[in-house]
């Protein structure tokens, strides 16, 4: 039996070094044992002799130091021989940390999560508190007791953090101090040298009861992610039990005495007022749109959603008034925005590659989108597509509506979940709906099939060619049962 002597409970660099040493002289996991500081080593244990010159450097999977560094953290008594277990076996296992079932990784996989978690309690609960230092210079004190041995681990965030204070945090085993440009790690403390509180402590106690939301109190979520044990290290959790007290007769005053204000809609119309814009909603209610013609120019004055502002134009939907189909899409792209033509773009090749495989003639059907503006975010120079929202979506279907009403065509195709949803008047999924006939209210019949550019969107020519076909067998059913269509 071999033992190492170790210098603190989180001795990451000595561990590493005694096991360079243990694994050159051969030395299995069951043999070796670790001391911490002035621990007493075992009745039959030796320290180790010095590792051969010419011994072999051991290799590990990039992940396994930080892994480790973690492991040699945590509270079990036996972490430094469990990572030098891992160590012996990634010697003759290379793909061991891959294997998610073994005992061992589960293992450290969850003595890992349990670190992390306790260093972002730390992160989270440290409550730094002013003390006189004789000097009269500003040191800030605070007191933590982690569970697991994180003080080493999560220091250099506070250093970061508060780089410009001189603080020092107080633990039961370990203590670290920054005296604003070095870290310092101090032996444990005692409850007694805890700091009182400060200056400063009412007027945050003042600012946390005012941002308190009682309406959004969810006490069990508090107190999984706030345990009772940090409580009392922090100021604001002497207001926590009257606050809780309190929070649904403070709930009932801000409903009662919520200020009323006009709808977003209202404050629009105003100011369409005021500047001579039309109101679409009463424009649509006082005229009789007949034609596709009318619908189109009425369509260009749109200003139901704010996605007109930022957009060229707004692309209505082409095609013939007597079209027997009406194609869906999700709105229009940037070149579909530039040039005012929908599906002209590379989803527009795509969908009029299928077409013609199917044998339709695209001047026969009519083409639209759900939303008629093109919705993006600014990326540089470029206008990347951005998805509607359903607000923007219902505000747009009263145009599709009144586009089906005059056509009255015998299908309506939806090519995507957007389409799916303004055609279908409500949310499905394309592999629910997808491929079969649905017939709608009116005596028309609906089709779900995927937007061309899901295609393109593919990450490998496999998966694009598979879903082209199925994309293509959509379109055949399309040709199928609407025989005018033809080429």
């Amino acid at each position: 039996m071999y033992s190492a002597r170790l210098s603190f409970p989180a001795d990451f660099d000595g561990w590493r070094v005694a096991c360079r040493t243990a694994l050159a002289l051969g030395v299995p996991p069951e043999e070796m044992s670790f001391m911490i500081g002035e621990e007493t080593a075992g009745l039959f244990a030796e320290p180790l002799p010095p590792a051969p010159s010419d011994a072999p450097q051991p290799t590990v999977p990039k992940a396994f130091p930080g892994l480790t560094a973690k492991l040699v953290c945590h509270a079990d008594g036996d972490r430094f021989v469990f990572a030098y277990r891992l160590l012996w076996r990634l010697q003759r296992e290379r793909t061991l940390l891959e294997i998610a079932s073994d005992p061992d990784i589960l293992r450290a996989t969850e003595m890992e999560k349990a670190v992390r978690r306790d260093s972002h309690k730390m992160k989270a609960f440290v409550r730094f508190r002013e003390v006189e230092d004789g000097k009269g210079a500003r040191h800030f004190v605070a007191w933590f007791e982690p569970f697991h041995h994180v003080v080493e681990h999560t220091a250099p965030f506070f250093a970061r953090r508060f780089a410009g204070m001189v603080w020092t945090i107080l633990t039961p085993e370990r203590s670290v101090h920054w005296d604003g440009s070095d870290l310092s790690f101090l032996p444990g403390a005692t409850r007694d040298m805890r700091p009182d509180g400060d200056d400063m402590e009412a007027l945050w106690l003042t600012y946390y009861a005012s941002i308190f939301n009682p309406a959004r109190l969810k006490v069990n979520a508090m107190r999984a992610e706030m345990p009772k044990k940090y409580w009392a290290n922090m100021p604001e959790t002497a207001l926590i039990k009257p606050l809780i007290a309190g929070a649904e007769a403070a709930s009932r005053r801000m409903i009662e005495t919520a200020p009323t204000l006009p709808s977003l809609r209202h404050e629009r119309q105003m100011e369409r007022a005021k500047t001579g814009q039309p109101d679409m909603a009463a424009k649509k209610a006082e005229t009789r749109l007949t034609s596709l013609a009318q619908a189109r120019d009425a369509a260009s004055h749109c200003r139901a959603c704010p996605l007109w502002e930022p957009a060229t134009q707004t692309v209505f939907g082409r095609g013939p008034e007597n079209a027997p189909v009406i194609f869906v899409g999700e709105q229009p792209g940037d070149q579909e925005d530039i040039a005012g033509e929908p599906f002209i773009g590379p989803a527009g090749k795509v969908f009029d590659a299928a077409l013609a495989e199917a044998g339709i003639d695209r001047s026969l059907a009519y083409v639209t989108n759900a939303v008629k503006h093109f919705k993006f975010a600014p990326r540089g120079k470029r206008r990347i597509h951005a998805k509607p929202n359903g607000g923007e979506i219902r505000a747009c279907r009263w145009w599709l509506d009144l586009e089906r009403e005059l056509i009255r065509p015998k299908l309506i195709v939806a090519l995507g979940a957007t389409a799916a949803s303004a055609v279908l008047g409500k949310t499905v999924t394309i592999r629910d709906a997808r491929s079969r006939l649905i017939d709608l209210d009116d005596g028309t019949r609906a089709l779900v099939t995927v937007h061309p550019s899901y295609i393109l969107r593919l990450p490998d020519k496999v998966s694009q060619d598979e879903e082209r076909r199925a994309f293509h067998a959509d379109m055949a059913l399309v040709r199928q049962t609407v025989p005018e269509l033809a080429l």
